[in-house]
């Protein structure tokens, strides 16, 4: 996982993964597997990209300046840094 801003608060984290968690439920999502989904904790919107700059994009043509958790679908987390030595 990944977090779009610094203002971000446990509290934002766990609201976030509320909504990922409920959205998962209703939704099939065993096409989007690898791609990213960018949770807003404050409405519960998800918008669905490549990357991170995708859905950062979008919200930029919407006029939406909200911080977002990035997931990658289908995996527990958004970036792993480093390799196996």
């Amino acid at each position: 996982m990944q977090i779009s801003s610094e203002r971000w608060t446990p509290e934002d984290t766990r609201r976030a993964e509320h909504f990922w968690e409920a959205y998962q439920r209703e939704h099939d999502l065993s096409a989007l597997l690898d791609r990213t989904a960018g949770i807003d904790p404050g409405t519960g919107r998800i918008w669905i990209g490549d990357a991170a700059e995708d859905i950062l994009d979008q919200q930029e043509r919407e006029g939406v300046d909200a911080p977002l958790l990035f997931i990658r679908i289908g995996r527990d987390y958004y970036f792993r840094k480093g390799g196996r030595q």
